[in-house]
This record gives structure tokens, C-alpha cells and sequence, in this order.
């Protein structure tokens, strides 16, 4: 087993003003030659943007874009027409492929929105662009591990061009699950999005990261009430 531990106060952070990110990977104007990529994950950004503010419309080709709201609403528009809000307990997906548009603006002007903006490197070029959005049951995630996210139409949550799985779960105090990966050459990336929780050992806060791969299975424990977001891709791109 090989592991990798990424702080919370080790990302890189971008202060806007009107958006302040915390970005696990390199982006935009933070750049770390070690912290470039995990496997297919490419991009983990916490982003918080302020009320009434947002991203104007901009372009997305060949990346699948996985967005998360844990706080607030986030509206959004794109080139494929779509216009929607989404909100806490919402899983957003676009497969950008030959190439789309979009904008992302908070909806409230009296509250920030925050959210995780997520990149997995794609398996197939040049798709046809899509969207789609699911939205999750609270009841759902308690004390087990949700799917959320995998390659295959038919089975839970959204899917994407890419041989990767996206879990989350809220789990009580001293609650312990064991997750088993699809594919023994994937690794999984976790992110405690609350709470303290324990993973094979390492002791890990709210927004740690932590990489796992050459392994089958990972064992979690929840050392206080806690919130986690596990994502398995593909080591190899």
C-alpha cells in the first residue's frame, strides 16, 4: 500500500476577493510539480464565492467536471442551454468533450455559496457534450458509504468517461466501514469534507486529503461526528 497526505493548510489558495479557493492541485496561477495530479484526478478545488458574484461564461473541452454544493446555492448556464440551481445534497456533472461553455454565479445576494469543483481526466476524447445533476437523500449517507458517481449509465448516481467511482458517507462518532475498490490498479483519493476521521492510520481533519493506491480495500473510522467524500480513478492516464 502507498499512501499520500495533502493538509488542508497545504493547498494552494487564491484570494479573489469576490472567490477565495483552496485548490489540492495545481491550478490556474498555484502551481506544485509534486501536487500536479492524483492518477486521473486532476483538479480539487474548495471554492467559496461571495454573494450575488460568480464565473462568467468561459470554455471546457476534453474534461469531465464533477461540481459539489455544500453550502448555498450555485446557478448555473451553459452553451447546451441548461439553466439550473444547485444546492447542498446536488451532484452536478458536464462532460465538456468537443467543448462547452458555461457560467457559475451564486444565486443569494445575501449569502456565500461553497462548493467543490472537481476535474477527472477523461478515458475518451472529443465526446459528445452533456449534463446531468442527481440529488441525494440525506438519509442515505448515514453511517455508509453512497455511490454517487461511476462509469456506467445504469447504475447509481452520475456517470462519466472515466473508469472511476465517487462515494460519500456521514458517519457518527466511532462508526468504521471498510471500502473494497472496483479495480485493484486504481488508487482512492479521500477528502474529509467534516469532522475527523481515521484512514488506515493517518489521522485526518476537515479538507485533509488522502491517497491510497497499490492496495484492494481501505479501512475508515470516524473519530468524531464526520463527513467524507471518496473518490477511486485510475493511477494510470
Amino acid at each position: 500500500m502507498k499512501t499520500i497526505v495533502h493538509k488542508a493548510d497545504t493547498r494552494g489558495k487564491a484570494d479573489h476577493g469576490w472567490l477565495h479557493s483552496n485548490h489540492s492541485f495545481s491550478f490556474a496561477n498555484y502551481y506544485n510539480p509534486e501536487r500536479m495530479n492524483f492518477g486521473a484526478l486532476r483538479v480539487l478545488n474548495d471554492d467559496i464565492v461571495s454573494a450575488g458574484m460568480g464565473f462568467g461564461k468561459h470554455p471546457h473541452d476534453n474534461m469531465e467536471i464533477i461540481s459539489i454544493p455544500l453550502e448555498g446555492d450555485l446557478e448555473h448556464k451553459d452553451s447546451m442551454g441548461n439553466t439550473t440551481v444547485i444546492k447542498q445534497g446536488d451532484i452536478q456533472i458536464m462532460s465538456a468533450g468537443t467543448g462547452i461553455f458555461h457560467s457559475e454565479y451564486n444565486k443569494n445576494n445575501d449569502a456565500p455559496v461553497k462548493f467543490l469543483q472537481i476535474w477527472i481526466i477523461p478515458n475518451q476524447k472529443n465526446v459528445v457534450p452533456r449534463y446531468d445533476q442527481i440529488t441525494l437523500q440525506e438519509s442515505e449517507l448515514k453511517n455508509q458509504l453512497l455511490q454517487v458517481l461511476s462509469p456506467n449509465s445504469e447504475d447509481s448516481g452520475v456517470w462519466i468517461h472515466q473508469n472511476a467511482w465517487f462515494h460519500i458517507g456521514k458517519f457518527e462518532k466511532g462508526n468504521s466501514i471498510s471500502y473494497e475498490l472496483k479495480n485493484p490498479n486504481n488508487g482512492v483519493y479521500a477528502f474529509i469534507l467534516e469532522g475527523d476521521m481515521n484512514i488506515e492510520g493517518q489521522s485526518l481533519n476537515k479538507r485533509d486529503g488522502f491517497g491510497v493506491w497499490d492496495t484492494t480495500k481501505i479501512n475508515v473510522i470516524a473519530d468524531s461526528e464526520s463527513k467524507i467524500l471518496l473518490m477511486e480513478v485510475p493511477m494510470s492516464i
